[in-house]
């Protein structure tokens, strides 16, 4: 059963520990190009505060953005601020997160993410803490994927397992850690079964699109994965 407390105390650690490592950053540093095609360090930072609204607006009933289109202009607006200014941006958006996650509330309820996706009002605050986590690691600063909590490497795998479990594009596919830990995903492909092991930190970087599963041995073709 998903513990939302639980899960709120570990985004606000994750977000401090982004804080923290953001803070040694300068103006010019986030202006230079993120881990993201695209996307600067400032989109990044951008995003994270934005998307701390969003998920605000999905627990208090609202739509998550206006648009998609009014998502992207916030993004590209806010990207190109000061370091000060995004900082500030993060503390406040994330104190506003934790702010509603700490109303008495009916967690068991079905809420509206983007482009018709439904989940249980309980698991919110994991995918902020999914996003919180990732994105640090993807500011290229020194935060890897090796750095994540071994509970949230776990348990991502986990969600991103089940969500490409049926895929139409992905075929029956058993994953391991070599440690005892399976995953199985994929089957609405032709093709399978296929084996894929590896580190956790390996398989969560596949799964996540981080990493290419150079570091994964399989028995086949390693699947290719649609994007998140």
């Amino acid at each position: 059963m998903i513990d939302h407390a639980h899960d709120l105390a570990c985004v606000r650690d994750a977000t401090e520990r982004l804080l923290t490592a953001v803070a040694k950053l300068d103006n010019a540093s986030l202006a230079e190009p993120s881990r993201l095609p695209g996307w600067t360090r400032g989109h990044i930072l951008a995003h994270l505060a934005r998307n701390a609204d969003a998920l605000v607006n999905v627990l208090e009933g609202r739509p998550m953005y206006a648009s998609a289109e009014a998502r992207d202009a916030d993004i590209e607006r806010d990207a190109p601020r000061p370091l000060d200014d995004q900082l500030a941006d993060l503390r406040e958006s994330a104190a506003r997160f934790q702010a509603v996650g700490e109303v008495p509330a009916d967690w068991s309820r079905t809420v509206q993410l983007r482009n018709g996706v439904t989940d249980s009002a309980s698991r919110v605050p994991f995918r902020r803490w999914v996003e919180v986590e990732l994105h640090h690691v993807d500011l290229g600063i020194g935060y890897e994927l090796e750095d994540l909590p071994a509970e949230f490497t776990d348990r991502e795998i986990d969600f991103l397992a089940e969500r490409f479990a049926g895929h139409k594009d992905v075929p029956s596919t058993g994953l391991s850690a070599g440690d005892g830990r399976n995953w199985t995903t994929g089957g609405g492909a032709e093709g399978g079964p296929v084996g894929v092991e590896g580190s956790a930190t390996d398989l969560l970087g596949w799964l996540a699109g981080r990493r290419d599963g150079s570091g994964l041995t399989t028995n086949g073709t390693l699947p290719k994965l649609p994007p998140l």
